[in-house]
């Protein structure tokens, strides 16, 4: 993930109440990392070759580029009004909205962007453009969705991966900027026997198991103390779903915080099943983390 000095936290716009919600949100993440606000809308008119420019003879203000400029100067006053002293800057990008941010992510610190925007249906919880960009962008994404809280701890999804582990370092550096714990979740299913129909546990020994689901945990915070040793760590291992499990968690959350694919999960799935349950179920913002690899 990209943490250069000086790096700017990216928010895209399209105008939306959803969009102007990131822009808060993403004006307080800005704020806590001193780092600058550059708020970005793609601008995907020229790429259908439609007219952008005010025709002639029509108003002054007439005009798609017109108009995509009024709302990116209403999203950087926004962002000023929420964090004042802030260094904010805004910019209209030819392009298709998630291809501009993901293009972003390479220097950004990371991406913040609404749950859905002007082009989805009302019936669906989450936009493909937060899961496009949170599937490839090179950094984290911060979708605002939910509830925004300034009380509870950071939440991070653990399993043992090398995208857990990616996840537990930006989870930690979180909970550090904002002044809070972390607690960290892990949340498994098995043992099961594999006979249809049969869902009941196999013959196990459950202090065993429970000693190799809290060894897991552990092995995830390893080191974790010494690199931060402001932000106070809280673990917790259930048996449940993991979409379950962590959208609970999220109700008192200020943040959670998952992989973009965890180790059991489908490859097929764009960002994995649990990054995704959790994105369409949370009651809080959440942040998608993908390994550098």
């Amino acid at each position: 993930m990209n943490s250069a000095n000086g790096a700017a936290v990216v928010v895209g716009v399209d105008g939306s109440e959803p969009a102007l919600r990131a822009v808060r949100l993403a004006a307080a993440e800005a704020a806590r990392r001193h780092r600058p606000l550059r708020v970005v809308h793609g601008f995907i008119w020229p790429l259908l070759r439609v007219p952008v420019e005010a025709p002639a003879g029509g108003p002054a203000g007439g005009g798609l580029r017109h108009q995509a400029e009024e709302l990116v100067a209403a999203a950087v006053a926004e962002a000023e009004s929420a964090a004042p002293g802030l260094r904010v800057s805004g910019e209209i990008i030819d392009g298709e909205a998630a291809a501009v941010l993901v293009g972003e992510s390479t220097t950004a610190t990371m991406i913040v962007l609404g749950d859905r925007g002007l082009g989805g249906f009302a019936a669906l919880v989450l936009g493909s453009v937060a899961i496009q960009v949170g599937s490839y962008a090179d950094c984290p994404v911060l979708v605002a969705r939910g509830e925004d809280r300034t009380s509870g701890p950071v939440v991070v999804g653990v399993d043992g991966s090398a995208l857990s582990r990616a996840a537990v370092e930006f989870a930690a550096e979180e909970a550090s900027v904002r002044g809070t714990r972390l607690h960290a979740v892990h949340a498994y299913t098995h043992p099961f026997s594999g006979g249809p129909g049969d869902m009941q546990p196999l013959v196990y020994e459950v202090n065993q198991l429970r000693g190799e689901e809290d060894r897991i945990v552990a092995e995830s915070l390893t080191g974790l103390g010494n690199r931060y040793p402001d932000v106070p760590v809280t673990r917790e291992v259930v048996h449940g779903r993991p979409v379950t499990v962590l959208t609970e968690a999220s109700r008192t959350a200020q943040l959670v915080v998952v992989g973009a694919q965890g180790r059991s999960e489908l490859t097929g799935l764009l960002l994995g099943s649990v990054s995704q349950g959790v994105l369409h179920h949370a009651t809080c913002p959440v942040a998608v983390v993908r390994s550098p690899a």
